[in-house]
């Protein structure tokens, strides 16, 4: 009777365990397809780009059987003017001329042009064809358009690194004045680094005289640090484009405390971004460390002190030992939000202030280069996954628990 009953309880412990994941089975359908589908389908976008590919199979065919590998032979212009003929009666031209221009500046116009006289008739051999459009009688061209008919490509997650293929296969640095993106990741990581240390030496103080307060007193101090929740970002930033101006309440206030002797110019500047991004990401910083500094016992600090330790030595051996997992993850949410900022870097910021972010908003909406944005999305994802397994994993703490 017992070895029977065995399997029929082990079953029930299954459908009691099944249940939990049958409740949640709906939320986790919808962030699936609502939330993870999609940034998957933009991050592929990093390394799958069939544009070229679909567009000249004959060509690619052509060169694979070319054993040069600069310009080809008459069989792969023949082959190109064909499939560009195809491609125009399609529609797919501009789009080809879009994706080939990324990898080769100034073929948009050229492939635009190169099309028109195949679709007419007037273009149809090698030498018309390198007459309408000269990039084509240069090795560099057929080498970006070997690149392209890879349908998987490393090429836009080497650009977001500002490298590329050289033409001897190998990895290497694109031109000084092409470098954008390195320059732009080290601005980022700068800014957020600013902000991060700005909020800390603002929100370490205050959490602390908080935690001293009389409850109600805490109490209201907390609405009022909570208060910036309540109003949209973009009211926040609104707000400190007025603040910042040159005839602003901040430059006001300076001159009339004798600080400076003349406006400065704070809108579009970089220390108006900081001090506006500082505002805004406060009380990420403050809330996890007020939160692990209510959990102190006073009691500790005072045994500490019985036994001879002076103040200083109490605060860095007993208290801040225990405030630092509130601290490191009050850091660590601010340093990750503000890589990701959009608004208050167009409203605030100067013209070399423009964070990640921007770039790939640019990308998406503006130059409709999704899979640039998706390699920017990328590296910008997987710096933040990076950075928190370090802080983490390496320091061996549980950032997120605060008891």
């Amino acid at each position: 009777m017992a070895s029977i009953a065995m399997p029929r309880i082990r079953m029930n412990e299954r459908r009691e365990g099944l249940r939990p994941l049958a409740l949640a089975a709906p939320l986790l359908v919808l962030l699936l397809f609502s939330f993870a589908a999609p940034i998957l389908a933009l991050l592929s976008r990093a390394v799958y780009e069939p544009t070229i590919a679909n567009t000249l199979p004959r060509t690619a065919t052509a060169l694979r059987q070319d054993l040069s590998s600069g310009v080809p032979g008459d069989a792969a212009f023949i082959a190109l003017a064909a499939d560009l003929k195809d491609a125009a009666a399609a529609g797919a031209i501009p789009e080809f001329a879009k994706s080939l221009n990324v990898r080769l500046a100034g073929a948009r116009s050229q492939i635009l042009r190169l099309g028109r006289g195949v679709t007419s008739g007037q273009v149809a051999d090698r030498a018309s064809m390198i007459k309408a459009a000269p990039l084509l009688g240069e090795d560099r061209s057929w080498t970006a358009i070997r690149g392209g008919l890879n349908r998987f490509t490393s090429f836009y997650l080497l650009s977001a690194f500002d490298l590329r293929w050289t033409e001897d296969g190998g990895i290497g640095a694109v031109p000084p004045d092409q470098a954008v993106f390195t320059r732009v990741l080290g601005r980022t990581f700068l800014i957020a680094t600013l902000v991060t240390l700005g909020t800390l030496i603002l929100g370490f103080p205050l959490a602390y005289w908080m935690t001293n307060l009389k409850p109600a007193l805490a109490g209201i101090v907390l609405v009022l640090v909570l208060l910036p929740f309540w109003t949209s970002i973009l009211v926040r930033t609104a707000a400190w484009t007025v603040i910042l101006q040159k005839f602003g309440l901040l430059n006001d206030m300076l001159l009339w405390l004798g600080l400076t002797s003349e406006r400065l110019e704070l809108m579009y500047s970089r220390t108006g971004l900081v001090l506006a991004m500082t505002h805004i990401q406060l009380p990420f910083t403050l809330l996890p460390i007020y939160s692990v500094m209510r959990s102190v016992q006073t009691s500790q600090l005072r045994a500490a002190q019985s036994l001879g330790a002076r103040p200083f030595t109490v605060f860095r051996r007993v208290y801040l030992p225990q405030v630092m997992p509130g601290v490191l993850a009050g850091c660590l949410l601010t340093f990750i939000l503000c890589l990701g900022y959009y608004i208050t870097p167009v409203l605030v910021g100067g013209a070399s202030d423009q964070l990640i972010s921007n770039f790939i908003a640019n990308y998406v909406n503006v130059e409709l280069n999704w899979e640039m944005a998706a390699a920017l999305s990328f590296v910008l994802l997987a710096s933040t996954l990076g950075l928190y397994i370090a802080m983490t994993r390496y320091l061996g703490l549980d950032l997120f628990k605060m008891g």
